[in-house]
């Protein structure tokens, strides 16, 4: 009698026998409860409509709102605000993050837009605080406004949103008057003008889409002591 060959196990049998890895109750990498901004599936982009992005840094890097970073961020942008297919219309400057409001022709036009922009802002905090490494704490995050309401909103948030920080801070009504790490300067739709107006080099494009430069003013100007998140 001839004897049987062994039949070989496949990789499914062994890890089943073994009890090394394979479809087992409780194997697997453990869910943290957040979901990375790179796996979020972002929202359809086809142009035409301003964006609200947001760009968050890693921890351990100095508060962002300082002086010289301010300088070298609109020194940056106004070398990038505008390249045919993408502009940079506004932007703040927060402790550990930056809200920016910019028109795309399209979803490809808006990711090498913000490619050009993330990248220049890296290298701006690399350059003002000596640091190395990786600057971003992960991809950005656009939001995309459609309607003329939702575009007065969210100017407002990004103009004034250090004032909202401030009240949450210090428990305190801010002075009345414009942020200096923001493009507020060269906003034309408040309902009042407040000290810091326009000086110096223009570091943000002008605003071409029907949103945001005309149809969200229907809702009202914006007054430039008002707190977001406020009426």
């Amino acid at each position: 009698m001839h004897s049987r060959a062994p039949k070989q196990q496949s990789f499914h049998d062994y890890r089943m026998r073994s009890g090394r890895g394979g479809p087992r109750l409780g194997a697997g990498r453990k869910p943290s409860g957040r979901i990375c901004e790179r796996k979020k599936q972002r929202e359809c982009f086809r142009g035409g409509k301003p964006v609200h992005v947001t760009l968050r840094v890693r921890d351990g890097l100095p508060r962002l709102r300082s002086r010289r970073l301010v300088d070298e961020l609109r020194r940056s942008f106004g070398e990038a605000c505008e390249r045919g297919d993408f502009r940079l219309v506004h932007y703040s400057v927060q402790h550990n993050h930056l809200h920016l409001l910019v028109e795309a022709e399209d979803q490809a036009a808006l990711g090498r837009g913000m490619k050009s922009i993330g990248a220049r802002i890296s290298r701006a905090i690399q350059r003002v605080f000596g640091v190395t490494g990786r600057v971003l704490a992960q991809r950005y995050h656009a939001h995309v406004l459609r309607t003329p309401r939702e575009v007065r909103q969210a100017l407002r948030y990004v103009l004034l949103n250090a004032r909202k920080h401030w009240r949450e801070r210090r428990g305190a009504v801010p002075p009345a008057r414009l942020d200096a790490a923001s493009s507020s300067r060269w906003f034309d739709g408040f309902t009042r003008e407040l000290p810091g107006g326009r000086a110096g080099p223009r570091e943000v494009a002008r605003p071409r889409t029907w949103l945001l430069t005309r149809s969200w003013r229907r809702h009202g100007l914006i007054d430039p002591a008002s707190i977001p998140g406020t009426r």
